[in-house]
């Protein structure tokens, strides 16, 4: 690994603490917004039926991936020539957090639709190209060799504050006979608030990062920086082979990354449809693997500085097809708990060890553009898993025959990971 990649001047321990905050941050909303409550509420409650709901949901959802594969790398490039990077970030946070509190007004009625559907489409389209910045930022704080660790404790943060956010909000508003503040569960306020509650905790928790976080120097102007982005991605892909390396990294990390979103996305259903989990066992079980991950996110960050980041990934990777293998064999539903926690521990390495070897592939010019580009390998297939589930579980009549597609992306995106090259 070249050296020069690393900052001139990296940024103090309190100052990598405040980026790391940002993900404890934003965490937020991922997991109250389209995870946990208001995707529950907004199909059960708002939407004609749950069937419905659910199709508008992941449209809605689909749309704003599909714009963050678009526009990702061309704002990436168009940031890496004008410089700063923190007026992004900053822009991208605020609207996300305005969109969440924008959820309020998301009534339990179908007239409610398009404004949910809106504010969370355009939320979630911030959210995602506001990590493109924060992501980038982290190569020119962090010294080389401690990449790996930042990036672990930055992800562990990120679901432990997650968690917190979530914790709170059952707390006082969803699990609660007396919502505080008085709020109507008839018109479903106390399910309307996590909406306002994690803009705020998206805001607050994102100002250490803007006050004490470094930014890089600024340069050119904006309409000259975006001619000169425009040009730079023309050119990257027109000379994509000058960047084969990296060109590899991202289509493993986009096979593998597949198969960890497809898991999410149809673990529950799976726990539920074959071992018959009720709506709170699988409120406790997403809380578990997420405090599993965050703690395999956090265990690992030491390991990815010592052994490198593509190691730290095809071990991660490994562990997960092994485990997913054994929840496909058994019929116990103890032991589902404990494989299904397990997979956790390495859920969470697989996705900082990819930042982090990300931070150290890119080239210092263009970090920002190849983060951009990690953005988009993240989201260019997101519907191949799915749709390979859902097409062998009807051929074969089988919840399992459907959950074993995972275990093949896993399979395929170690073995185009071992084709990197993260000596260079």
């Amino acid at each position: 690994m070249d050296i020069s990649n690393k900052p001139q001047n990296p940024a103090s321990s309190k100052q990598l603490a405040a980026w790391c905050l940002y993900d404890w941050a934003n965490s937020a909303y991922p997991t109250v917004i389209t995870t946990f409550v208001f995707a529950a509420y907004f199909t059960k409650g708002v939407a004609v039926d749950p069937i419905t709901g659910t199709s508008q949901w992941g449209l809605a959802i689909s749309i704003s991936a599909l714009c963050v594969a678009l526009i990702g790398p061309l704002l990436g490039a168009i940031a890496d020539h004008s410089g700063r990077r923190k007026p992004w970030l900053f822009s991208f946070t605020l609207i996300s957090a305005l969109c969440a509190m924008g959820l309020w007004f998301v009534t339990p009625e179908p007239g409610s639709v398009f404004i949910a559907l809106f504010f969370v489409g355009v939320g979630t389209l911030a959210f995602e190209l506001g990590m493109i910045f924060y992501n980038a930022m982290l190569p020119d704080l962090s010294p080389l060799r401690k990449i790996g660790r930042w990036s672990g404790w930055g992800w562990g943060l990120g679901y432990v504050g997650g968690l917190t956010c979530l914790a709170l909000t059952l707390v006082a508003f969803v699990q609660t006979e007396t919502p505080w503040f008085g709020l109507d569960k008839e018109m479903a306020e106390h399910l309307r608030a996590t909406g306002p509650m994690v803009g705020l905790w998206m805001l607050i928790f994102a100002v250490p990062l803007f006050v004490f976080t470094p930014d890089k120097p600024s340069g050119v102007g904006f309409i000259e920086a975006s001619k000169r982005g425009i040009t730079s991605l023309i050119e990257t892909f027109k000379h994509v082979t000058q960047h084969a390396n990296i060109t590899r990294f991202l289509i493993a990390r986009m096979i593998y990354t597949d198969g960890l979103n497809t898991l999410f996305a149809f673990g529950g259903i799976y726990a539920a449809g074959s071992f018959g989990f009720s709506f709170e066992d699988l409120i406790l079980f997403g809380i578990g693997i997420n405090v599993t991950a965050g703690l395999g996110a956090a265990s690992f960050a030491w390991i990815d500085d010592w052994i490198g980041p593509k190691l730290t990934i095809l071990i991660s990777v490994t562990a997960l097809t092994f485990l997913s293998s054994a929840l496909l064999l058994i019929d116990n539903v103890f032991l589902f708990w404990v494989f299904g926690l397990g997979l956790g521990i390495f859920v969470g390495p697989a996705q900082s060890a990819s930042r982090s070897m990300m931070a150290r592939l890119a080239p210092p010019e263009m970090r920002t553009e190849m983060f951009g580009l990690f953005a988009l390998s993240g989201k260019a297939t997101a519907f191949l898993g799915p749709a390979l589930l859902a097409i062998i579980t009807d051929a074969f009549a089988s919840q399992r025959a459907g959950m074993a597609s995972i275990v093949v992306f896993f399979i395929i995106g170690a073995l185009l990971l071992l084709r990197v090259n993260d000596k260079d």
